[in-house]
């Protein structure tokens, strides 16, 4: 089996306008994501996707498109898609960073694998580790009222687990999650995600604020410019402290590990650049005695997909203590897959069906397509 081309598509598909999300990091309200194709002289067709928004990955799907036309595509031409860890390696030393860039021609290989051998991608990892991946909801950083009102909904549709956008404004961070406690009750586990919004001493001294409201971690308090930061606040405060811009990469985890800085890794399919990466930062997290979690940057379904996978079939991924982001199909209103994933409030299922175990539908694909 050999590579004939790479296509690749640039969509633009909107969030759900009553669910966008506000964060520490601004607004997204669209997601201006890239879809890739990676056809072989067989027939099989590998699905990937670029779930890159440039605020957060420094990434668009016009610079991902371009270093896959002129510099990705062109490598992999002709070799044997199968050969996943040997394509990426070349993958690797061809382009620096752009690790989104990556890990979609990775999620394609994957997808060509799995139905190469006639098994979903997570049997391929090693087999299930759990029955299904907890998944949290994520409660955008509006005012008090409003957020509110959306994890009531969330609550409604079965979630129980839950974390708030903070890392905007103390005061109203703070008016925000007692909104949102009020709301939901006393039984449902709630985080909160500053997205690197406050400083080290403003994260201390508002931290120390949402104690009376029984809150179970907080993500990313501080920027990602030094670890020292992040090792400081977990120092100072009594709730378990999650990293999630600030490990990217598998050196990035180990020099959290090295300074104590956090007691849960976010991790990401796109972050470090595929499955591959993601699973060697869970390995790390696992081997220190710390755990990890399942992030989003609300991707389309395909990463979701491969999002399910990695969740399946890795054990350093604490997802019944931590839940996992795969929680896309709530906020969007329409998704480029031709059949759903089986992805409930609080609980995602694998797709059975060989490699990642989705398909396009190609008319939504044509509608959200940027011209």
């Amino acid at each position: 089996m050999k590579i004939t081309a790479i296509e690749t598509i640039p969509v633009q598909v909107p969030i759900h306008p009553g669910r966008a999300i506000r964060s520490g990091r601004g607004y997204h309200t669209v997601s201006p994501f890239l879809l890739v194709k990676i056809h072989t002289d067989e027939g099989i067709t590998g699905l990937g996707e670029v779930s890159c928004t440039p605020a957060w990955s420094g990434e668009d799907q016009f610079t991902a498109a371009r270093m896959i036309d002129q510099y990705l595509a062109p490598l992999l031409m002709d070799q044997d898609p199968t050969h996943v860890e040997r394509l990426m390696a070349q993958v690797a030393r061809a382009i620096a960073n752009n690790p989104f860039t990556k890990s979609a021609l990775e999620m394609a290989l994957w997808d060509i694998l799995g139905k190469v051998a006639g098994l979903p991608v997570y049997r391929l990892l090693g087999g299930p580790v759990r029955e299904f991946v907890p998944t949290k909801f994520s409660v955008s950083g509006l005012e008090p009222a409003r957020a509110a009102e959306i994890a009531a909904w969330a609550v409604a549709q079965g979630f129980r687990t839950m974390k708030v956008k903070v890392g905007i404004d103390p005061d109203e961070d703070v008016a925000r999650v007692r909104a949102v406690r009020e709301a939901v009750g006393p039984d449902v586990r709630l985080g909160v995600d500053a997205n690197g919004g406050w400083s080290p001493r403003v994260a201390i001294q508002t931290i120390a604020r949402l104690y009376e409201f029984d809150i179970y971690f907080v993500e990313q308090p501080v920027p990602d410019l030094d670890v020292a930061w992040l090792a400081d606040v977990r120092r100072q405060v009594r709730m378990p402290v999650m990293a999630d811009e600030s490990v990217y990469s598998l050196q990035d985890a180990m020099a959290i590990v090295r300074a104590d800085a956090a007691d849960v890794l976010s991790v990401y399919v796109g972050k470090g650049g595929g499955l591959r990466a993601a699973r060697k930062i869970a390995a790390v997290a696992e081997g220190a005695g710390i755990t990890c979690t399942i992030g989003s940057n609300l991707e389309l379904g395909v990463a979701n997909a491969a999002m399910i996978h990695l969740g399946m079939a890795t054990p350093g991924i604490g997802a019944e203590e931590f839940p996992c982001d795969i929680l896309s199909p709530f906020y969007y209103e329409e998704d480029v897959l031709a059949e759903p994933l089986p992805i409930q409030a609080g609980r995602a299922y694998p797709p059975e069906k060989p490699g990642l175990g989705v398909e396009l539908d190609e008319e939504k694909v044509a509608y959200f397509r940027v011209k």
